[in-house]
């Protein structure tokens, strides 16, 4: 059995799998659902790759999960401890030396998005929605406590230093993308994965939080790239 390691994206919180975790548990695995220091204007991404590092310890056999800004921490951990698998979940992909601010510009993201929303009949310089954006597709009773809480706070330190990698990991790689993820919309992902790390992204249904929304299609997705490297 393996290990999976889940990084969370924007906000930290290794909550954000908590319906993932227990299901991969069933089928016989460890989980590790990092935290990151995202409240922390003094942390960085390598001090977010620390926190993933840390909580790995000495375990081995790893299947690192990376969702949305996760994406910039996993490649990381992959210079430190060895990975087996590496699989980019509705994620950001980063190029050598681009900072995570910077790459909403650089991909044509901020485009994609002002599209999705007019396509909805939405002002497309309207303030970000919580609710429009990540939430559309979760549970009503997952969905309302995060609607009244609010997303976690995540501090813009990250979003201004270099992605420090001069290429991408040898480690195998899979990114799955979400078909109406609202925030990187599916046409916009296929183009950007294809362009960065030269494979065709795979796709499931749902928004930018399938985590929450579709655990269980999520969890047979990792299976399947797992068994897929492994051979079991």
């Amino acid at each position: 059995m393996a290990t999976y390691v889940l990084v969370p994206g924007a906000g930290g919180d290794a909550g954000f799998w908590r319906f993932v975790e227990p299901l991969l548990r069933r089928r016989g695995h460890d989980v590790v659902a990092a935290d990151l220091p995202a409240a922390d204007d003094s942390a960085g991404l390598a001090e977010y790759a620390d926190a993933v590092v840390t909580a790995i310890g000495d375990r081995r056999d790893l299947v690192l999960v990376a969702h949305s800004l996760g994406a910039f921490t996993a490649p990381l951990v992959c210079e430190r401890v060895p990975v087996d698998l590496l699989v980019l979940v509705a994620a950001m992909v980063p190029a050598p030396g681009e900072a995570p601010g910077d790459w909403w510009a650089n991909t044509g993201q901020v485009q994609a998005e002002r599209e999705v929303r007019q396509a909805h009949g939405l002002d497309p310089d309207a303030p970000w929605d919580l609710g429009f954006t990540f939430l559309h597709d979760v549970p009503a009773e997952v969905a309302a406590p995060l609607a009244a809480e609010g997303w976690p706070a995540q501090s813009g330190t990250p979003f201004g230093r270099p992605w420090p990698l001069g290429a991408w990991p040898d480690v195998p790689t899979r990114f799955l993308l979400c078909q109406d993820d609202r925030l990187f919309p599916a046409e916009f992902q296929r183009r950007v994965v294809k362009e960065r790390l030269g494979i065709t992204p795979d796709e499931m249904p749902g928004g930018h939080l399938p985590a929450l929304a579709r655990p269980a299609e999520l969890v047979e997705w990792l299976e399947r790239y797992r068994t897929g490297v492994s051979g079991q």
